[in-house]
């Protein structure tokens, strides 16, 4: 049994620094250090800058700072066609190429009507679900990274997401930049024996998670680094706009799988965790536990899988053009919700392409969390945020 998250009482965090004194009561006069972590800090997860103010190790302010890897993704995607565009989106969060491709063919199927066989249906729970295991398990093992402990962790994750890039390339013909999901379906159909080797897969991975958690769950470091820090309220996550998990770590119920039942996602048992303090023990605590509510999902959907079709035959349209109007499609990608909001004028490419990115959201209340805590605590906040800058900036 995966075991559920502490109750227990932690101490609070005062974000107020508190005047130094002489021995006999003396206000002393302090200087506030101006330092800029980054572009080219190792812990920062890509190129990215925080200008953090300290009082001694204090953090008083902290500023990030985005834009190092801007692409020009949407306005790119306003002068391609439809469909040019979906190798565009495996490089936003180039760890989860399939769940991007996920979202805006989810968009366009909205904007054109486009309806998705059953079992094309199955395989994208499938793979968006395998997608979730490589993100969380990858997490993790940087987390513990940032934390000190070089190697191991970060080598165990890597090791099970060779096991389940090796599914994706012999599905997509690529181990990251997969460009699989088609409007109304998918590209291709599983191959011989493809089924087989994801349920061997994912019959082991309950196995990984307990070793995982064996090591670092009750290591008394990780709890000493972890409980207690960076924590972020309930109100602020969700006037902040978080989303995932996140902000399931800070016990808001709130997961699109369940909401939006998009895909077939209401036909499959599953149960969203929560977390009671919001810190970054809790969003290391989520990710271990939504992998394994996400085995519960693969087993049942691998069984169950029928065969079919696997796209829509309106899809395949020479000219495909959608009529006038705008849509939104948003799925429970593992960082959070992303979304692609379109508009069309009835011609072959988006009037206009905006995408809804839980990278960036996620980001910004990365102040709030770590005022009042120790300069060395940053990059472990940091690294429970969970971010790529490919989706960052875009």
């Amino acid at each position: 049994m995966a075991p559920e998250i502490s109750t227990g009482e932690r101490p609070p965090r005062s974000y107020e620094v508190v005047p130094k004194t002489a021995p006999d009561g003396t206000p002393l006069e302090s200087d506030l250090l101006e330092i800029a972590m980054g572009p080219q800090h190792p812990s920062t997860h890509g190129v990215f800058r925080m200008d953090v103010t300290l009082d001694g190790e204090t953090v008083v302010k902290l500023k990030p700072v985005f834009g190092y890897l801007h692409r020009n993704h949407e306005k790119i995607a306003e002068n391609v066609s439809y469909l040019g565009s979906m190798p565009y989106t495996d490089r936003l969060d180039y760890f989860c190429s399939l769940t991007n491709n996920w979202a805006y063919a989810l968009a366009v199927e909205k904007l054109a009507g486009l309806q998705v066989p059953e079992r094309a249906e199955y395989i994208r729970i499938i793979t968006g679900e395998l997608t979730r295991l490589l993100n969380h398990s990858c997490a993790v093992g940087f987390l513990l990274q940032d934390m000190g402990a070089l190697g191991t962790p970060l080598m165990y994750a890597f090791r099970e997401r060779e096991k389940i890039l090796d599914l994706f390339e012999s599905l997509t013909g690529a181990r990251m930049m997969c460009n699989y999901m088609r409007f109304g379906g998918c590209r291709v159909d599983l191959p011989a024996g493809w089924l087989e080797a994801t349920k061997e897969i994912v019959g082991d991975y309950g196995r990984f998670l307990d070793e995982f958690e064996t090591l670092l769950s009750g290591n008394e470091i990780l709890m000493a680094r972890t409980q207690g820090v960076g924590q972020l309220s309930a109100e602020l996550a969700v006037n902040a706009g978080i989303t995932g998990p996140m902000l399931r770590a800070s016990g808001v119920d709130y997961d699109l799988r369940k909401v939006d039942k998009y895909g077939i996602y209401d036909r499959f048992s599953f149960r969203v965790p929560l977390g009671d303090h919001g810190d970054v023990f809790d969003r290391y605590m989520i990710r271990v536990l939504e992998m394994r509510e996400s085995i519960k999902i693969l087993q049942q959907a691998l069984k169950d899988i029928p065969a079919g079709p696997i796209i829509d035959p309106k899809s395949k349209l020479r000219a495909f053009k959608p009529k006038a109007g705008e849509a939104y499609g948003r799925i429970e990608c593992p960082k959070g919700e992303l979304g692609f909001y379109l508009i069309s004028d009835g011609g072959p490419n988006p009037y206009r392409y905006r995408v809804r990115p839980p990278s960036l959201i996620n980001l910004t209340i990365l102040e709030d969390m770590c005022l009042g805590h120790n300069v060395a605590d940053v990059v472990i906040i940091l690294g429970s945020v969970d971010i790529v800058l490919g989706e960052v900036d875009r």
